[in-house]
């Protein structure tokens, strides 16, 4: 099993004929992806690389492929209405990549995504990946490998590189999740904990945060309170100075709720062993699997 994504995923791209949505179909269908349809405002008709049909609507996608799954890659003012518009059609899975959607936009969408019964990944995100049977965004297919620790987080390449870390020392990975950095998303940790924990293939929970918000908070007090498998934590930004965006939308430090310094408090008291630098993921994973 795996959480969001699997080998049952049908997957329609939205702006597939755009610069980065052409690009990342083609790694997803590299890696096995089953993408069976584009949609792409008056392109319908066409075949995307002699492949995957184009379709004007998401609607007539779904009712001619039966997809499942979005993934939207289209530039920030019209990407809350490519989520709306998904939503509309039936998907249940969203996946929004793009960076910059005004916060008022999300604001209006997602209230719409909850009541068609569908779950929201980003916006802002890298997307996500099980090993070896769906890889849905931007996350390199090429470092990840299957195994039985699930990964969340904040920060794409922050994701990458821990990642990295564990599959060059021999540890796979069940899903790996990445969420998004801005104020509004539709996918919590807390959403991503619960389903890791529910997953019967995944043993191990790794949480990688980032200064801003209050969202490591209440994931550590989930944790404390209903997660019983073995969870190891990150926050990066512990040296950015407060105030200033450092990257993300939402990595912003505002009193004293957003700092690095609550946030390590916060998993200390649920428990949560603590990376100090990406590369003691694998010294803590290996610790935790003795445990199990």
């Amino acid at each position: 099993m795996s959480i969001f994504v699997s080998e049952t995923t049908r997957l329609v791209v939205q702006g597939i004929t755009g610069r980065d949505g052409s690009f990342h179909t083609r790694q997803m269908l590299e890696y096995g992806t089953s993408v069976v349809a584009g949609v792409t405002p008056g392109k319908g008709g066409q075949r995307f690389d002699d492949k995957v049909p184009v379709f004007h609507t998401v609607a007539e996608a779904v009712a001619a492929t039966a997809a499942n799954t979005s993934v939207i890659y289209v530039p920030p003012a019209p990407a809350a209405g490519a989520i709306a518009e998904a939503a509309d059609a039936g998907i249940r899975f969203i996946v929004c990549i793009t960076e910059g959607i005004p916060v008022l936009d999300m604001a209006r969408v997602l209230p719409f995504v909850r009541e068609h019964e569908a779950r929201l990944l980003g916006p802002n995100c890298p997307g996500l990946i099980t090993p070896g049977s769906a890889k849905v965004g931007i996350i390199p297919g090429q470092i990840c490998a299957a195994g039985r620790v699930g990964l969340v987080s904040r920060s794409g390449t922050l994701t990458y590189e821990v990642v990295n870390q564990l599959s060059k020392n021999g540890i796979g990975q069940s899903t790996c999740v990445g969420i998004g950095g801005d104020p509004l998303i539709g996918t919590s940790f807390i959403d991503v904990l619960r389903a890791f924990q529910d997953d019967p293939a995944t043993d191990i929970i790794v949480m990688l945060g980032e200064i801003g918000g209050t969202d490591e908070q209440k994931a550590a007090a989930f944790v404390a309170d209903y997660v019983r498998k073995p969870v190891i934590g990150f926050i990066a930004g512990q040296t950015a100075p407060k105030g200033r965006r450092m990257g993300h939308a939402g990595a912003i430090i505002s009193g004293a709720s957003g700092t690095a310094e609550e946030k390590l408090e916060a998993f200390k008291r649920a428990g949560i062993p603590i990376m100090r630098r990406p590369v003691d993921v694998v010294e803590l994973v290996r610790a935790a699997t003795r445990s199990v």
